[in-house]
């Protein structure tokens, strides 16, 4: 008999964590998967870096 309990105890655990799992990460906001956009390099730019001038100067 308290095999049986075991058992249906185990059960019940798996019952209600398989839902609050899934709740969990719905209001997380996770368990998706959005693929990640690489940033485009511009070749043309003009926002060209530029060394500054006081490394000339003791």
């Amino acid at each position: 008999m308290k095999r049986i309990e075991q058992i249906v105890a185990i059960f019940i655990a798996a019952g209600l964590s398989i839902p609050s799992y899934w709740f969990f990460w719905t209001l997380a906001g996770g368990g998706g998967y959005e693929k990640r956009v690489k940033p485009t390099i511009e070749k043309n730019s003009s926002k060209i870096l530029k060394s500054s001038s006081n490394f000339n100067k003791p």
